[in-house]
């Protein structure tokens, strides 16, 4: 600060102004005639004052404290020529505002000097002293005044020293109390002059950089220089923001390079202010939030990643969908995928081997999909056994199948956990992005995909198409439309022949009752709504309507004198365990008058396997009530023999897919299953008989009963009636063809 700047500023804190003056004037008793007196004795004056100043310097010349500031003989004498100005002024006045600022500036530059009250009063007192001496030595006195100018100027010199004693320790204790609070802090300060652009930092300041506040400079260039590039901009904003005044402080975190080229977080707060002379002054702190953004940044990774395999999960996914999204947008970009990934019947290891084994797998198999990726993938956990694939920068789609592949074979491989080896395998769904999509959209194609990999077999992946989507829709609008179906009188029951072919000429014993579901008109069919159904639970009312339905037809069919025709119905492994099942397949065998004998229920091979104890007693149950059990579709599944013998079965269902085979294994298979049933004293039916070399093939190993296309395609009641022609035969049962032509036509007329 120069020198008048300072002097202005120490009129200010003084609070030197005109009352202030006038103020003091009174309470020394300033007359007006006080000024002309001293001007009049000016000249008297003069010589004393000579004398004065050559003892005054003599005199301080044997302390230590001013002798050193005396040692220049030239400054002594530029020195004694000022004080001489100064002692004239004293006398001549005038005693203006030029007065004043003179008198304040020589004690400026006296406290600038290091003169010290003391020397400044002992130099009055000597010069009262003295004076008095040369205008008043004759009075009788003289001496006594001299003592008591010396007492009272020892007392000035001890309340003035009390004064500024306790001043500087109160500023002191107010700087010590300042220090402590810093230390515990542990802040940094600075202070920056915006128009002269000098910038003051404290050592702590300096320390938080591993620097000296020497090495940093007087500049905010200092400062801004080691900010992070990436942080600079905020930073000026926010200063600007405070300047401008729309902010009330500045409060901004930001990084900051250290000596060793690290980076470390820091807070500032500072606010600016005017000084006196109406210059912006910013000052403030700075705070060392490494270690708080350490933690913040744990939390964060947390809170985006799965504590078990240490992947991102599905916040973490949100964030990087909507990146991809963003730059899908962007002019050049290339493709990107999502990958859908699902572990194939990963519930049966948790079941089996416990959910600590299962964690084991889950986290193996992270590891070896992370392997399978490109830089730049993602991949994350996204619940349960569920995976998530982010794949950018593509080339085509045939890229992210390749990494779906290569998922699928790092998987095939054999994991061993403990004493167990474990083959896990995985169903992927694959879809690709758009910029116009958003995250839902995104993540319901790759489900989609995936739930077409899950129908198709499992252990493969697919690939979203638009076809997906509206078959999606489609079943969603059929299973809303599902359940008022029954109330809507919607469902519908087709009946199938089954018929008699080891006696020649096909005949009617039987027919499968079979549902359907006509909406708006469409038939639909039974693979679209039946799985919704089982998933629902809906299945056991619409089981019971079916049955209940089946049984009054075919009751009236026999009423019509056709009493020994029976009716096989499917029944869902829902139905059957259900503990009051029985009870009610018998209220519905008392209200239709069917007999049980005449009831045949079909169960498949995956049913017997469900609880077999309660199954068995279901089945046993069901056995003493009369009715009869087809094992359906015998020879697809686990086939053990072990059912056949401890389920009360009374008829075995070859599979369609082993008559229609026309290879030698498939007819080794089906001619085993038929001579298996035989010597069991089980009836075997044949399904899905569609030409005349497969009804040969069963006339020839003595299979009595069959089913399929070329008897009839399942038809409504009233269509079925149609079938019925001819005299009823000796057994009592309608005959299906009429009896009046050779087998071979009969064939060909109703293929």
């Amino acid at each position: 600060m120069k020198p008048e700047e300072s002097l202005q500023e120490l009129i200010g804190r003084i609070g030197l102004d005109a009352a202030e003056l006038r103020e003091r004037l009174r309470l020394l008793d300033w007359r007006h005639d006080d000024p002309p007196r001293l001007q009049q004795a000016a000249d008297e004056a003069s010589d004393a004052h000579q004398a004065f100043v050559d003892r005054l310097y003599e005199h301080l010349g044997h302390f230590p404290g001013p002798a050193a500031l005396l040692s220049d003989p030239a400054g002594v004498t530029r020195l004694k020529h000022s004080q001489l100005d100064y002692y004239q002024r004293l006398w001549r006045g005038p005693y203006d505002r030029d007065y004043v600022l003179g008198r304040l500036r020589i004690g400026l530059i006296h406290q600038l000097a290091g003169v010290e009250p003391k020397w400044y009063l002992a130099g009055y007192r000597l010069y009262l002293d003295a004076l008095h001496g040369a205008l008043f030595a004759e009075h009788p006195r003289a001496a006594l005044f001299a003592s008591l100018l010396k007492a009272v100027f020892f007392d000035m010199t001890l309340a003035i020293d009390t004064y500024g004693a306790a001043q500087r320790r109160a500023l002191e204790d107010s700087e010590a109390r300042f220090a402590r609070a810093l230390r515990g802090a542990n802040d940094g300060l600075w202070d920056w002059h915006l128009e002269h652009d000098r910038l003051y930092v404290s050592e702590r300041w300096a320390d938080m950089l591993e620097l000296s506040r020497d090495a940093l400079g007087e500049g905010c260039a200092a400062w801004f220089s080691r900010v992070h590039p990436d942080d600079l901009p905020g930073l000026r904003q926010a200063i600007d923001a405070h300047l401008g005044g729309r902010t009330a402080l500045l409060h901004h975190e930001y990084r900051m390079r250290r000596r060793r080229g690290d980076y470390l977080w820091v807070l500032a707060r500072g606010v600016v202010e005017l000084d006196p002379q109406g210059q912006r002054r910013m000052a403030g702190s700075q705070t060392d939030i490494s270690a708080r953004k350490a933690v913040e940044q744990q939390l964060k990774h947390a809170a985006r990643h799965d504590p078990l395999t240490g992947l991102a999960n599905r916040l973490r996914l949100d964030e990087l969908l909507q990146q991809t999204l963003q730059q899908l947008a962007k002019p050049g970009a290339r493709q990107a995928a999502l990958l859908f990934v699902d572990l194939d019947r990963f519930k049966l290891i948790n079941d089996s081997l416990g959910h600590q084994s299962g964690d084991q797998v889950l986290v193996e198999v992270g590891r070896r999909l992370q392997q399978c990726l490109r830089p730049g993938d993602h991949l994350i956990r996204f619940g349960g056994d569920e995976f998530v694939v982010l794949l950018t920068d593509l080339a085509s789609m045939g890229d992210a199948e390749q990494v779906a592949q290569r998922m699928l074979d790092g998987l095939h491989h054999p994991l061993h956990l403990g004493e167990n080896t474990l083959v896990v395998s995985a169903s992927i769904g694959v879809a690709g992005l758009r910029a116009s999509a958003d995250t839902a959209e995104a993540l319901q194609a790759a489900d989609l995909a995936l739930y077409r990999a899950k129908q198709a077999g499992k252990a493969q992946f697919a690939r979203y198409s638009q076809e997906l989507q509206a078959a999606a829709r489609r079943q969603l609008e059929l299973e809303s439309a599902l359940g008022q179906a029954l109330e809507r009188d919607e469902f519908v029951l087709h009946y199938q022949p089954i018929c008699q072919v080891d006696a020649g000429v096909p005949r009617l014993v039987g027919v499968e009752a079979l549902l359907r579901w006509r909406h708006d008109g469409e038939l639909i069919a039974p693979q679209e709504f039946i799985p919704s159904l089982e998933e629902s639970g809906e299945i056991l009312r619409v089981g019971d309507w079916v049955l209940r339905e089946a049984c009054r037809q075919v009751r009236a069919w026999q009423l019509a004198g056709q009493t020994r025709l029976r009716c096989a119905v499917n029944l869902s492994s829902r139905q059957l365990q259900q503990d009051d099942f029985v009870a009610r397949l018998t209220d519905i065998l008392m209200d239709s008058g069917l007999p049980p004998a005449s009831l045949v229920l079909e169960i498949t091979e995956s049913q017997l396997m469900r609880d077999c104890t309660a199954t068995l007693i279901a089945l046993r149950e069901l056995g003493s009530l009369g009715v009869r059990l087809a094992l359906d579709d015998f020879g697809t599944g686990y086939s053990s023999l072990g059912y056949l013998k401890r389920f009360p079965l009374h008829i075995l269902k070859v599979d369609k897919s082993f008559i229609d085979g026309a290879d030698t294994e498939s007819r080794a298979i089906s001619r085993a299953i038929i001579g298996l049933g035989r010597s069991l004293g089980l009836e075997v039916v044949a399904e899905g008989v569609e030409r005349d070399e497969q009804l040969d093939f069963l006339q020839h190993e003595d299979c009595r009963l069959a089913q399929g296309y070329w008897f009839s395609r399942p038809q409504p009641a009233a269509e079925l009636q149609r079938l019925f022609g001819g005299d009823a035969g000796e057994d009592g049962l309608w005959r299906l063809l009429p009896a009046d032509t050779t087998t071979h036509s009969r064939r060909e007329n109703h293929r």
